[in-house]
């Protein structure tokens, strides 16, 4: 979930950048997001291939190639996490 924060603060942060000095995303945000869509598909098409040129399951590919590539290592919540979080709302409640 940290790296999820960082990375929305850095968007943050360059878009008062760009507000800043008056400029313009360099592309529209859907259009920006479309591209890097292209991007990661298009990385996982050649080890795709050479998985069907070498007759091995699809699930070969998709489970040592493109899974981790495409989604990474998912945030796991743990128990301390949600003791933390519950306590924190009690607080912020009082």
């Amino acid at each position: 979930m940290k790296l999820y924060l960082i990375s929305i603060g850095a968007g943050l942060l360059v878009g008062i950048v760009y507000s800043l000095l008056n400029v313009r995303s360099p592309a529209p945000p859907v259009v920006a997001l479309v591209g890097l869509a292209g991007i990661l598909i298009g990385e996982q098409l050649i080890p795709f291939a050479k998985t069907l040129v070498a007759k091995e399951p699809v699930a070969v590919s998709w489970l040592n190639q493109i899974k981790p590539h495409m989604f990474g290592h998912m945030p796991k919540g743990s128990r301390n996490d949600v003791v933390v979080s519950r306590q924190a709302q009690s607080k912020s409640d009082s």
